[in-house]
């Protein structure tokens, strides 16, 4: 079974009553989409994310909507319960003897609250995130425990992951990095998502990983099936069947 995290889960453990923007949480994709909404005068009632990150980008540029997610992504905020409970999973496996205690955790968030908790529990894993390029269809990137980056060869067998020894995080739709701003990725627009699919982007997951995604089971944390993120992402994984 793999997790498959949406930004919901993000809302595991917050108050009822608190406010993601003044108390230091991450938002729902919906408060996102109203907090860009109301910052950028959007001008019409209905709020999907996709549609007003567009409009975000279309009237005040790319760089301004990247800036305006990089300061909420890039915040102040820690990893919930929900975070922690599978950063402990590995090790409950290896005390049960479970011969791949690894986990394949998937997940459409761009913070990196999941990693955090990782790191907090001593676990090492692989990280894998898509990275958009303007110019050229996107990549998948990956970061070994030692902080290695290599881009994901397409169109080969790339085989780099150790699930017998080490969890692995896939971030399907981009990733903040705290260290460095212009290397943020995202996923988010109405023609970020058409380009995803336009260049077929989860099928250069080649080999280990997509047998895995094919073969396994998913527990939906934090989505709504009708969400774009999750359709696109199934689409691109078992396409017409």
């Amino acid at each position: 079974m793999i997790p498959f995290l949406g930004a919901g889960a993000s809302l595991c453990g917050r108050p009822e009553l608190a406010s993601w923007y003044q108390s230091g949480y991450l938002p729902s994709a919906g408060e996102l989409a109203d907090h860009l909404a109301d910052s950028y005068a959007y001008p019409q009632e209905a709020r999907e994310l996709v549609r007003v990150s567009q409009y975000v980008e279309l009237v005040a540029g790319d760089a301004a909507l990247y800036e305006e997610l990089h300061s909420i992504f890039g915040g102040t905020y820690e990893p919930n319960s929900l975070h922690e409970l599978l950063a402990a999973l590995p090790a409950s496996l290896r005390t049960l003897g479970s011969v791949q205690p690894g986990q394949l955790l998937i997940t459409t968030n761009y913070d990196d609250s999941l990693e955090r908790a990782f790191t907090a529990a001593g676990e090492p894993y692989d990280l894998v995130y898509y990275d958009t390029d303007p110019n050229e269809p996107g990549k998948f990137v990956h970061v070994r425990p030692d902080g290695e980056r290599a881009a994901i060869p397409r169109h080969t067998d790339y085989r780099e992951f150790a699930l017998e020894e080490r969890s692995v995080i896939l971030k399907i739709h981009g990733a903040v990095d705290r260290g460095d701003e212009t290397a943020d990725s995202y996923v988010i627009t109405e023609d970020h998502y058409i380009q995803y699919l336009a260049h077929r982007s989860a099928s250069e997951l080649r080999a280990y990983l997509m047998a895995r995604l094919r073969s396994s089971h998913f527990l939906f944390l934090g989505f709504g099936m009708s969400d774009w993120n999750v359709r696109v992402f199934l689409h691109l994984i078992w396409g017409a069947r």
